[in-house]
């Protein structure tokens, strides 16, 4: 069959490398090479898909369903695999095959075979105020100790990239150096005294829940980092923003979540919130110079109740 990307996943991979590369046109061969050498079954493309990998429903030569999923290596498809091994499927979606040196062959990077879910029904699907119930459930499970010699960003190195990328953005638009300076200043001072170190998400939120047979939601698409569980949790409380923002009790509301969340999961709440504003400000300031300036002001605004 052809392998064609969806558009939600060229366009995002757009944002990712605005220079281009050539993962997309090697995307075809190496999508037929890893249904060959697996000998698996293609139902479909998953459609619209993630941001950043193809998603294809597959059935395994005794038929077993599962997915297949093929990510370039901007998108880190090497460390969800060593987080997925190192959960087993503990909250997590089960990696269904490990190569036996523990890294994959330079022909078969960035390709996973993973236990399929179901891929159309998400946490986001329930009422919100069980929804943030059961994926900060989810989330716990997550929360383990790191690997010895992990293969990991930690938090420190992720958001100080991050922060550069800020900086320079102020310094073209000072409209938004004010909270710009806010995030950066709350991550200076979350930095100097983490009270923890867990294997992290890295990107969780309702939509990376999804319901499973082996248990009833499961954790999938880690981008993983290792550091404190309050920037783990920091993404979850701004999930559905658009709802958030159009509410008139939308910052009262945020408040309340972020207590709700700190207290449910044994987080301190002010470490939350300062995550939170700091996660809340890169992502405002990182859509605004990739073009999507309505989920800038969005995410802007929703940061300003912090």
């Amino acid at each position: 069959m052809a392998f064609e990307p969806p558009k939600r996943l060229v366009r995002a991979l757009g944002e990712t490398a605005p220079e281009g590369d050539d993962w997309l046109e090697r995307l075809p061969e190496a999508a037929r090479r890893a249904v060959a050498l697996r000998e698996l079954t293609v139902e479909r493309v998953q459609v619209p898909g993630g941001r950043s990998s193809l998603v294809v429903l597959v059935r395994r030569a005794d038929g077993t369903p599962a997915v297949l999923k093929l990510a370039p290596g901007r998108a880190r498809p090497e460390a969800e695999r060593a987080a997925l091994a190192h959960w087993a499927g503990r909250g997590a979606v089960q990696l269904l095959e490990t190569p036996p040196s523990g890294e994959a062959p330079a022909s078969d990077e960035g390709v996973l075979l993973l236990e399929r879910l179901h891929p159309d029904v998400s946490v986001r699907s329930l009422p919100e105020a069980k929804a943030l119930l059961e994926a900060a459930g989810t989330l716990r499970r997550l929360w383990v100790e790191p690997p010895a010699g992990f293969p990991f960003e930690t938090v420190a190195e992720r958001t100080g990239r991050q922060a550069e990328a800020m900086r320079t953005r102020a310094r073209t638009e000072p409209e938004v150096a004010p909270l710009v300076d806010l995030a950066l200043a709350a991550r200076e001072e979350l930095l100097a005294a983490p009270p923890e170190h867990r294997l992290l998400h890295g990107t969780f939120r309702q939509s990376k829940v999804l319901a499973g047979e082996r248990m009833p939601w499961l954790a999938v698409g880690p981008d993983p980092v290792v550091g404190e569980c309050a920037f783990d949790l920091a993404r979850l409380v701004r999930d559905r923003v658009e709802d958030l923002i159009a509410q008139p009790s939308g910052a009262a509301t945020t408040r309340r979540r972020v207590k709700r969340l700190a207290e449910s999961l044994d987080v301190d709440q002010e470490r939350l919130r300062g995550w939170t504003l700091f996660r809340a400000v890169e992502s405002g300031v990182r859509a605004g110079r990739v073009g999507r300036p309505r989920d800038a002001e969005l995410l802007l605004e929703f940061a300003g109740w912090l």
